[in-house]
C-alpha cells in the first residue's frame, strides 16, 4: 500500500509538474505570421474595377476626376488576445488566422483597395511587432507598380482602453502609419497596458481547462499568453527613441498616446471607433472629456460604423443619471427607450411574486435591484442571476435606429461629439471635425467582409465566442452567460479584479454583431500617398458594408462656373450654402468568385480561404431610395442643449430606387440669420436587402438574416459663419 501511495503520489507530483509547464506554454507552438501568396491581381482586373465604377459616374453627369477606392482600417488576427481565444476550437471557433491570411483575403476574397492591420497593442510583444511589419511588407512587395498597386496595405494596431467606470474609460482607437520602410515607423506599437489584454498584474492567467481539454490550439494559447506576460514593460516618462526594442511600451491615456506619436513624427492617423458601443463603454460615458485633450491634427477620423454596430445618432435618453453628489440612479423610460436597470427591476419583480411575496415587498426588491444594476456599470446584468439574453427583452437598445451599436450610448455618438464646445479657452473654443469612415473590426483576419451576406460565424463576430472557452463558472473570460439558478433577489456585484472582458454580455450581444462596414476614399490615384492624402484631407465617407458610390459637395458659384468643395472640407460663409449630394447603389452580387481568382489561388484556397465565396458583382445595380441630410449646430455656450443642435434629418429627398441612381440640390437660408456655424453631411440609403442580424432578435441558426437599408455616410461639411470684420475684436465670436 505505501508503494501504492508513493506511486501515486509521483504520478501527480508529475501531472501537477506537467500542467504547470503546460500552463507556462512550453508544450505550444508560436503563432507566426504565415505566408502570403505570391501572384498579384491582374492588371485587367484592377482596371475593370475603375471602368464600371467610371460608367456609373458618368451616368450621374459627373467628371470621373477621382476614383472612389474602398478598404478596412480595423482587421484583427490571432495575433490579437480576443481573437485568439474566439478562434479557439473549444470556443467554436476554426483556429489560427494569422496576418498573412488577412493580406490574401483583402487581395482575394474581400477584393478591397486598401487595408490595415490592427491587432491589440496589449499584447503585441516584440517578436509579434516584428512579423507583423514583416507580414505588411510582403503583402505590398506583391502588390505589383507602386504607381498602381492591386492593393495597398497600411500598418498599424489598435490602443484598447476599457475603464471599469465613466471617469477612468477612454475606449479603443486605430493606429494607422503611412509608412512601412525601417526608420520610418515607431520601434513597438503603443498600448493602454490595460486589462485588456493579458498583463502580468491583471489577474488573467490561462484557464487550466483549456491546456487540459483545448487541444493543440489550447496549449499554443498559453505559449502565446506566457510570452506577453514575461515581456518586461518600458520605462514611464522616457523618450519613445530612447527606450529598447525588446519592452511593450503603454500610454494609459489619449494624451499620452498623442505625446508619444507626436514624439516619433511619423505621418499617422489616430482613428477612434466603438464610441457608442455599450459592450464595453460604461454606461454615463460621455465623449466631453475627451474633447480638452484631443489632437485634431491626429485625431481627424472616426470609424462611425463598424461589425459591432452604428455609433451616429445622439438621443436625450440614458441608460443610467447621476444625482447631485455624483451618484448612478436609475432613469424612467423615455421615447421607447427602456433602461436596462428598469429592466432588472421588472425581473426582479416578476420572480418575487411568483413566490407569492406581497406587492410592496416586490416592489422593495425591485428598487435594490435597478440600484444594484446602476451601481454595477458594465457587471449589472450579472446582478439578476440566472437571467438569460431573452429576458431582458429590448432593453438598452437604441429603438427604431438602423443596425445600432449592443447596449447604445448616446454620449458617445457622433452626432454629439460634431454638436459639442469645449471653452475652457473662451477666446479659441475647441471642438471635434471628424470625418466619417466605416469598417469591419473583424477578428479572423478577414479584412472588408460585407461584400456578402453569408457565413455569420465567420464574416462576423456573431457566433462567438462561446461561454465554455474558459471552463469558468459565470461566462469565463468573455462574460456572457451564468449557470446560476434564477432567484428572487438581485445580488450587488462584488468586483474581485482581473479582466474587464468578464463584465462583457456577450451571450445578448452577439445578436447585433454584423458583416462590417467598409472606408471609401476619393482618391486622385491607387498608390499608398493618394489613398492618404484623401484621407488627409477627410474626403472619404462610410458605409455599411455596399459598395455605394456617393458625393457631397457644397457648391460655390465663380466667374468660371462651378466649384466644388468636397465632404471633409471647412469653409467660412455669410450667405446660404449651397449642396449637391449625388448617390449610386451597389452592385448586386452573384454566386462564387471570378475566374482571375480561381486562376490565382485555386478552388481549394477559395474554400478555405474566402469560404467559396468573394466580391463578384453583377452589373446590375441597386437603387437609392432616398438621400437625407442631416444638420448640426455646434454649441455657441457652454450648457446649450444638444438635442435642440442635432436636427435628423434636416432634410430628405426621396430618390427613384432605380440603377441611375439619384441627385439633389439644396441650399440652407438660414444659414445666414442664425449667424452661428453648421455642420452638414448626407446619409445615401440603398433600397432593401438582406443582411445578417439587420434585426437583432437573437438567433442561433443559421445567418440570421432580415431586411434592411444598407447605406453610405459621407464625411461633414463644416460652414463656419464668417463674422463681419467690425465684429473680430473678441476673438471672432462677435455676432454669433
Amino acid at each position: 500500500m505505501k508503494r501504492i501511495a508513493l506511486v501515486l503520489g509521483l504520478l501527480l507530483l508529475v501531472a501537477f509538474g506537467a500542467l504547470q509547464l503546460a500552463l507556462r506554454g512550453y508544450f505550444g507552438s508560436e503563432e507566426t505570421r504565415g505566408d502570403v501568396a505570391t501572384v498579384a491581381v491582374s492588371p485587367e482586373a484592377v482596371l475593370d474595377r475603375a471602368v464600371r465604377q467610371a460608367r456609373g459616374v458618368e451616368s450621374l453627369g459627373r467628371a470621373p476626376a477621382k476614383q472612389i477606392l474602398f478598404g478596412d482600417f480595423h482587421v484583427h488576427t490571432t495575433f490579437s488576445f480576443d481573437a485568439f481565444l474566439m478562434n479557439l476550437p473549444l470556443a467554436g471557433g476554426t483556429g489560427s488566422h494569422p496576418p498573412a491570411d488577412a493580406c490574401d483575403f483583402a487581395r482575394y476574397c474581400s477584393g478591397v483597395d486598401f487595408w490595415s492591420i490592427n491587432d491589440h497593442a496589449e499584447n503585441l510583444t516584440p517578436r509579434l511587432w516584428t512579423e507583423t511589419v514583416e507580414m505588411v511588407r510582403q503583402c505590398n512587395a506583391v502588390a505589383g507598380d507602386p504607381a498602381n498597386p492591386d492593393l495597398v496595405t497600411f500598418l498599424g494596431w489598435e490602443w484598447s482602453q476599457i475603464g471599469s467606470r465613466p471617469d477612468n474609460h477612454y475606449g479603443h482607437k486605430n493606429v494607422v502609419l503611412l509608412e512601412t520602410d525601417e526608420g520610418r515607423i515607431p520601434t513597438r506599437p503603443i498600448s493602454s497596458r490595460s486589462a485588456a489584454g493579458p498583463d502580468a498584474d491583471d489577474g488573467i492567467g490561462v484557464p487550466a481547462p483549456l491546456v487540459l481539454f483545448g487541444g493543440s490550439r489550447g496549449r499554443d494559447f498559453a505559449r502565446f499568453i506566457n510570452e506577453v506576460v514575461e515581456t518586461p514593460g518600458c520605462a514611464a516618462d522616457v523618450p519613445v527613441r530612447d527606450l529598447p526594442s525588446d519592452c511593450l511600451e503603454a500610454a494609459p491615456t489619449p494624451e499620452g498616446l498623442f505625446a508619444k506619436l507626436r514624439d516619433w513624427d511619423f505621418p499617422t492617423l489616430v482613428i477612434p471607433h466603438g464610441t457608442a458601443w455599450g459592450m464595453y463603454t460604461p454606461a454615463g460615458s460621455d465623449w466631453a472629456k475627451q474633447l480638452p485633450g484631443s489632437d485634431e491634427n491626429l485625431q481627424t477620423l472616426l470609424e462611425v460604423y463598424s461589425g459591432h454596430g452604428n455609433s451616429e445618432r445622439y438621443f436625450g435618453w440614458r441608460a443610467v443619471e447621476f444625482d447631485p453628489e455624483g451618484n448612478p440612479v436609475c432613469p424612467a423610460p423615455r421615447d421607447g427607450y427602456l433602461p436596462s436597470c428598469q429592466r432588472a427591476g421588472e425581473l426582479i419583480r416578476e420572480r418575487c411574486a411568483n413566490t407569492g411575496e406581497a406587492a410592496d415587498v416586490c416592489d422593495d426588491r425591485a428598487a435594490v435591484a435597478r440600484q444594484h444594476y446602476v451601481d454595477a456599470y458594465q457587471a449589472g446584468w450579472k446582478t439578476v442571476p440566472g437571467s438569460k439574453a431573452e429576458d431582458w427583452l429590448d432593453a438598452g437598445q437604441c429603438p427604431d435606429c438602423f443596425q445600432p451599436a449592443f447596449n447604445y450610448r448616446p454620449l458617445g455618438s457622433a452626432q454629439y461629439m460634431l454638436a459639442l464646445r469645449d471653452f475652457s479657452d473662451p477666446a479659441d473654443p475647441k471642438r471635434f471635425r471628424f470625418g466619417f469612415l466605416g469598417s469591419s473590426d473583424n477578428h479572423s483576419a478577414r479584412p472588408g467582409t460585407g461584400y456578402k451576406e453569408f457565413a455569420r460565424g465567420d464574416m462576423s463576430d456573431g457566433a462567438r465566442p462561446s461561454a465554455s472557452a474558459s471552463g469558468a463558472r459565470g461566462g469565463g473570460v468573455f462574460g456572457g452567460a451564468t449557470d446560476e439558478a434564477p432567484i428572487a433577489e438581485s445580488v450587488a456585484y462584488v468586483d474581485e479584479g482581473g479582466s474587464p472582458l468578464q463584465l462583457f454580455e456577450t451571450q445578448r450581444a452577439g445578436n447585433f454583431f454584423l458583416t462590417g462596414g467598409l472606408v471609401a476614399v476619393h482618391s486622385e490615384g491607387r498608390d499608398r500617398q493618394s489613398i492618404w492624402d484623401a484621407l488627409e484631407r477627410k474626403e472619404v465617407y462610410a458605409t455599411s458594408g455596399p459598395r455605394i458610390l456617393l458625393w457631397f459637395d457644397l457648391v460655390e458659384e465663380t466667374e468660371s462656373g462651378e466649384r466644388l468643395i468636397p465632404m471633409g472640407s471647412t469653409t467660412e460663409r455669410r450667405a446660404a450654402p449651397h449642396f449637391r449630394a449625388h448617390a449610386l447603389g451597389s452592385f448586386e452580387p452573384q454566386a462564387g468568385c471570378p475566374d482571375h481568382v480561381v486562376a490565382s489561388i485555386g478552388q481549394e484556397r477559395i474554400d478555405q480561404l474566402c469560404l467559396g465565396e468573394c466580391h463578384f458583382p453583377s452589373d446590375t445595380r441597386r437603387g437609392i431610395e432616398r438621400i437625407e441630410i442631416i444638420r448640426i449646430l455646434p454649441q455657441i455656450e457652454a450648457g446649450e442643449e444638444i438635442g435642440r443642435l442635432v436636427e435628423d434629418p434636416w432634410q430628405v429627398f426621396d430618390c427613384p430606387g432605380t440603377a441611375e441612381g439619384c441627385i439633389v440640390d439644396f441650399e440652407d437660408p438660414g444659414f445666414e440669420e442664425s449667424a452661428r456655424d453648421a455642420v452638414y453631411y448626407a446619409r445615401a440609403i440603398e433600397t432593401p436587402s438582406m443582411a445578417i442580424h439587420a434585426d437583432p432578435v437573437p438567433c442561433t441558426d443559421g445567418d440570421c438574416l432580415a431586411e434592411t437599408h444598407q447605406r453610405a455616410w459621407s464625411s461633414p461639411i463644416f460652414v463656419d459663419w464668417a463674422a463681419p470684420i467690425e465684429d473680430l475684436g473678441s476673438g471672432g465670436f462677435a455676432g454669433r
